[in-house]
């Protein structure tokens, strides 16, 4: 059976395309109902589109494969955001009164718009978090009513460069694909597995993806700091191919034998091993040198990133892992070894009630994202394609077959004032157009009537008349 109520996203990371469709639930549950992914490591590099043409193709056939599963067409989707380049850039703007007065919504919108002004070389405002106002000298969250002479309005502007927003809405128009919103993919995230109390309270979240890992910062339940690091999880695994393996093999070792702090048994007489698929041992103590000294490398520039925001000591609820990379094993006790936080911790996702498909993206917190564009989104993305009313006619009457039928009624005067409305507007256009032309016309004769002949014209009026003189003409 077609479904025809569900919501639709698809995220676009450095090692897949992910998408889903599903609904949720009164109880605040969620139904997937369809899922489908494409491999995007040869046009998608730490989130950034490189290659728009393959991404289209792969758009395209992620589509199709939801549409088979749903048994119905998708009108448009919610896509997440992120990559390399996004960051957050905090600005202020100032505004001094002649007279105390009421803070209006006027001078609060101004204040806004000139932020949106600050220039930025190469890169483009994504989102804005709105901070605190200051009137003053007191901090207010809603400046609207409250009185003062000096107000300072505070920013975190969501910026990004320029091409990763363009490149990304040019693969969608490529595949005739309408994006229903853009969604910044780690504010989604943070929505999908932080708590009220812990943005509130003062928590980062460290999102370990496959070439990025994502580090964000709230407190008082406002977004503070985001940074995007270009290192995750495949760091790790190209530093085991050093050990003569194929990357495939390298990333079923890291996943399989993987320990952020291993340490070796005490006692034991051999070294232990492990198996790669062409039969070959490999000391544990070898393998996890390797992993240990790259995750080492990656938490400190995670910890580095803390200290940036200013807000290390103010973590109230400490730090909150999440993403693949996070299931290395012993990863929390080695981050508590490189910040020395006591709080830390991975995490889930909000909705612990996730039907169909559970296991797939449920798993090992890599669809966190994914599923929290599915919880974000709130409009039907199902087409819906308005039914053409069927009539019978006979010799004396025509028979009305939906005369009972007050919703498809609805929608055949729906469809008809539309048509009216197109038709309307394609009249205007039309006149528009007729107008503009003779406006040009006019013009062109009034410009070509004050400058007078032009030099080929008036040469020819003088040949004629030498040639054709009244004299010859005798």
């Amino acid at each position: 059976m077609a479904t025809t109520d569900f919501i639709a996203a698809i995220e676009l990371s450095s090692s897949k395309i992910s998408s889903i469709a599903g609904k949720k639930n009164s109880d605040g549950s969620i139904q997937v109902l369809a899922y489908a992914r494409e491999e995007a490591s040869q046009f998608i590099h730490k989130g950034v589109i490189y290659n728009i043409d393959k991404t289209a193709q792969a758009l395209t056939s992620i589509i199709n494969k939801l549409e088979s599963q749903l048994n119905n067409s998708i009108a448009k989707v919610y896509v997440g955001i992120g990559g390399q380049s996004l960051r957050t850039v905090a600005n202020a703007v100032s505004r001094t009164l002649e007279e105390e007065g009421i803070i209006s919504q006027e001078l609060i919108d101004s204040i806004c718009d000139e932020n949106l002004e600050v220039p930025l070389a190469d890169m483009s405002v994504l989102d804005v978090a709105p901070q605190e106002y200051k009137i003053d000298n007191t901090l207010q969250a809603d400046p609207v009513g409250v009185t003062g002479k000096r107000i300072t309005g505070q920013f975190l502007n969501i910026v990004a460069r320029a091409t990763l927003k363009k490149n990304l809405e040019h693969s969608f128009e490529q595949a005739k694909i309408e994006i229903a919103d853009l969604l910044i993919s780690p504010l989604v995230l943070a929505k999908a597995v932080l708590t009220e109390n812990e943005m509130r309270s003062g928590c980062a979240l460290v999102d370990f993806g496959a070439d990025t890992t994502t580090v964000s910062v709230y407190k008082n339940n406002i977004l503070r700091y985001l940074s995007v690091l270009p290192l995750g999880g495949n760091s790790i695994t190209r530093d085991i191919t050093t050990l003569q393996m194929e990357e495939e093999d390298a990333e079923k070792l890291k996943l399989q034998y993987g320990d952020a702090l291993y340490e070796e048994e005490e006692g034991a007489e051999t070294p232990a091993t492990c198996q790669t698929e062409d039969g070959r041992s490999i000391e544990l103590n070898v393998l996890n040198n390797i992993i240990g000294a790259r995750t080492e490398e990656i938490l400190a520039n995670v910890w580095n990133q803390l200290q940036l925001s200013g807000y290390e000591d103010k973590l109230f609820s400490g730090v909150i892992l999440t993403g693949g990379g996070s299931n290395l094993k012993h990863l929390e006790e080695a981050f508590r070894k490189q910040s020395k936080m006591e709080k830390v911790k991975t995490a889930r996702f909000v909705h612990e009630t996730i039907h169909g498909f559970s296991d797939v993206l449920k798993k090992n917190g890599t669809q966190n994202t994914l599923l929290g564009l599915l919880a974000a989104g709130n409009e039907n993305c199902c087409l819906q394609e308005i039914p053409r009313p069927a009539q019978t006619a006979t010799a004396n009457s025509t028979a009305d077959m939906f005369s009972n039928d007050e919703e498809l009624k609805k929608q055949e005067e729906a469809a008809r004032i539309a048509k009216l409305q197109r038709e309307k507007e394609e009249r205007e256009r039309k006149e528009r157009e007729r107008k503009e032309k003779e406006r040009l016309e006019k013009e062109a004769k009034k410009k070509k009537k004050k400058d007078g002949p032009s030099w080929f014209e008036k040469t020819f009026n003088k040949l004629s008349n030498e040639i054709f003189s009244d004299e010859d003409m005798k």
